[in-house]
């Protein structure tokens, strides 16, 4: 896989029919790599490793209901209380973070209100923290630690 700008980490792999699949420390099983899911498994790794994060608090592949329609969230984290944290949205190495993007992770978080997000493709990486009731978005220059 892709060499991305972020942290490695120790992963185990298998072949299935061929295709390659990567263990999943939060669902515990193994799930077919894509390029969006070699990211997504480095976002969660990092969250774990290097802030703290407890996987009991951490969401993969959560549905959502949006417009009436189901939508998938990538990772989303809930706070001690259970109310969502910091929602996650990978792209694929090769996929550009636009603005649609952040569009997207925009109408995700109308649904979770979320006060933290975070956009990344592996290579590019962007952190910001809302306030809902002010209306307001800050970019960050880091993720926040767990507390």
């Amino acid at each position: 896989m892709e060499s991305l700008n972020l942290p490695v980490f120790a992963y185990n792999t298998k072949q299935i029919d061929g295709k390659p699949y990567i263990f999943d420390v939060l669902r515990k099983k193994y799930v077919l790599i894509t390029p969006e899911e070699w990211v997504r498994q480095h976002v969660v790794h990092l969250l774990l490793n290097q802030y703290g994060y407890p996987k009991a608090l951490i969401r993969t592949e959560g549905g959502l209901t949006l417009n009436q329609l189901r939508k998938r969230t990538d990772i989303l984290v809930y706070d001690r209380a259970g109310k969502p944290f910091l929602l996650v949205e990978c792209k694929a190495p090769h996929v550009a973070v636009t603005q649609s993007v952040f569009d997207q992770i925009a109408r995700y978080n109308h649904v979770h209100q979320a006060p933290y997000l975070v956009i990344t493709n592996g290579l590019t990486h962007f952190c910001c923290c809302v306030d809902h009731q002010l209306q307001t978005v800050d970019f960050l220059d880091d993720l926040p630690k767990f507390q």
